[in-house]
């Protein structure tokens, strides 16, 4: 009768040191989340990304910790790693993606941060690659803008994406009837421009958006609206990485605009 009480009691007592050691670490991994959550919200992606990492040892499953792991990383990656490992750093970036993306289907941020990663692994590819690859990004953006249509950042590339078609020569376009079916849907000049306003009305003091609105502008040959656009994301105080080479971006266009 004893022993079965001191059973009773061990069990009882590693139940609570169990109980307790999980809501220990929910508690961490919250706690830590938050803090990720607080660096990639004020651009800080060294910061950032080592957190979620961090988190994604612990539970690599966590829908969250894919989509800021992987968004972190694409930017980190763009901006700080050297020539030699970027590629390295995109493709894990979208390996995390597409994982979040399993996980959770209709999760919006994975379908962005997807296609985030995916546009830099082919940006500095052939127009044959961009080309085989553009329906696959352009699938990945539908998605997550159909899915939260409040996405800043996917209007965004959604916006490059298709200046990026609109901007292909008549050899280019006649190689993707050829091979590939045709031009994927969409793709004009006119498509970039609402793509970049309506970023821009999400985030109107995020100068990348208005940057990129006025190179639109510049290759459709619009040089008025070109000069008014980046003398507008000039107004606004660099705050980023993403502000500092938009600045830079936007000074060498207007020279090229006098």
């Amino acid at each position: 009768m004893i022993f079965f009480k001191m059973k009773r009691t061990r069990l009882s007592s590693l139940i609570i040191f169990v109980t307790l050691t999980t809501s220990c670490i929910a508690q961490n991994n919250e706690e830590l989340f938050t803090k990720a959550q607080k660096f990639k919200s004020v651009y800080n992606y060294r910061e950032a990304l080592p957190l979620y990492q961090s988190l994604l040892k612990g539970d690599s499953s966590n829908v969250n910790y894919l989509t800021g792991a992987s968004y972190c990383m694409t930017k980190f990656s763009f901006y700080y790693s050297p020539e030699s490992e970027k590629m390295k750093y995109y493709t894990t970036a979208g390996y995390l993606a597409q994982k979040a993306i399993k996980l959770s289907e209709t999760n919006a941020e994975g379908h962005y941060v997807c296609a985030l990663a995916l546009g830099r692994i082919y940006e500095k590819a052939s127009s044959k690659v961009k080309i085989a690859n553009a329906k696959a990004i352009k699938t990945q953006l539908d998605r997550s803008i159909t899915l939260n249509p409040k996405i800043a950042g996917a209007h965004h590339i959604l916006g490059r994406w298709h200046r990026t078609i609109a901007g292909f020569s008549a050899v280019e376009k006649m190689m993707i009837n050829s091979f590939f079916g045709g031009v994927p849907e969409g793709g004009s000049y006119q498509d970039a421009v609402k793509s970049f306003m309506t970023a821009i009305s999400m985030e109107p003091k995020f100068m990348l958006h208005q940057y990129e609105l006025a190179e639109t502008y510049y290759e459709m040959g619009k040089f008025v609206e070109a000069k008014l656009w980046a003398q507008k994301a000039l107004e606004i105080i660099p705050v980023c990485e993403d502000d500092n080479k938009a600045k830079k971006d936007t000074e060498a266009l207007l020279k090229k605009l006098k």
